[in-house]
């Protein structure tokens, strides 16, 4: 990493790789410490060597853990995770802030929330839910379908990220350090949510896919998975003031090109 920094020479950075997933932080908690928190030291340690501009990297909504005032926002309190991925991603935000504090690089953390579309990670539920629907099998509804969570379409997760890279974070006159605020900060230090502000029932998510496919699924009920919260919700407004934009492809629309996509993909017509 120290020589791809040193030969490529960045002036700005986006780190979006990562150990994802919380039901694997259960099987195999050594891979998200090596990943998020050796992988990302080693990407903060190219930042302070090449006195990079700015730093733009993928959180998760998933630091919100336990809490449940919805819609989350970035002013809220996230010292309750309930699994190893979201500490890991909490952690991330922290070593930033100190790198933000002792070096002076700008950071940006990005929650991202429930990212879906092309090219996506293929144990996302959308794709093991297409693939089931496709090939005649049930899918799995946790938590027996009570599920709500803020569906954000690839494109639009995109288009934040790239406002968000060309602003560098500032320090904010207002932070007060007898009253902090987790949102900002006296170093040039920041996080987003970048979600579509539309939660969405797991069910509703699912009959959108049903709809897109033609084909009703079988559905397996199961209970809530460890590590699982019942429901998310972003609070954008702090990314539309730095950046001007609100995430805004509606979950019928984003699935219906994901459909399409696979089926071009894996040649399914």
């Amino acid at each position: 990493m120290s020589g791809a920094f040193s030969k490529e020479k960045p002036e700005r950075v986006i780190h979006l790789a990562a150990q994802a997933g919380v039901r694997y932080s259960l099987q195999n908690p050594y891979a998200y410490i090596d990943a998020n928190l050796q992988g990302f030291l080693n990407i903060l340690e190219g930042c302070r060597a090449q006195n990079v501009e700015h730093l733009a990297y993928a959180s998760s909504s998933s630091v919100y853990g336990g809490n449940t005032a919805l819609p989350f926002s970035e002013h809220q309190n996230i010292d309750h995770p309930v699994s190893l991925y979201a500490a890991t991603k909490k952690a991330n935000e922290l070593m930033a802030h100190t790198y933000s504090h002792l070096f002076q690089i700008p950071t940006s953390g990005l929650r991202f929330f429930t990212v879906y579309g092309p090219w996506g990670r293929p144990d996302m539920a959308l794709f093991i839910f297409t693939r089931a629907i496709l090939e005649g099998r049930p899918i799995d509804i946790f938590n027996n379908g009570l599920m709500t969570r803020d569906f954000t379409y690839i494109d639009d997760i995109v288009e934040g990220v790239i406002r968000v890279i060309d602003k560098p974070a500032e320090r904010a006159p207002e932070f007060d350090p007898s009253h902090p605020d987790p949102a900002i900060s006296n170093a040039p230090y920041r996080v987003f949510n970048i979600g579509n502000m539309q939660p969405t029932p797991l069910m509703d998510y699912v009959h959108a896919l049903e709809e897109a496919i033609g084909i009703e699924a079988k559905k397996n009920y199961l209970p809530m998975q460890p590590g699982d919260v019942p429901a998310t919700a972003a609070d954008t407004s702090e990314l539309d003031k730095w950046v001007g934009f609100k995430p805004n492809t509606p979950v019928k629309e984003g699935v219906r090109r994901f459909v399409e996509w696979y089926r071009q993909y894996y040649n399914i017509l």
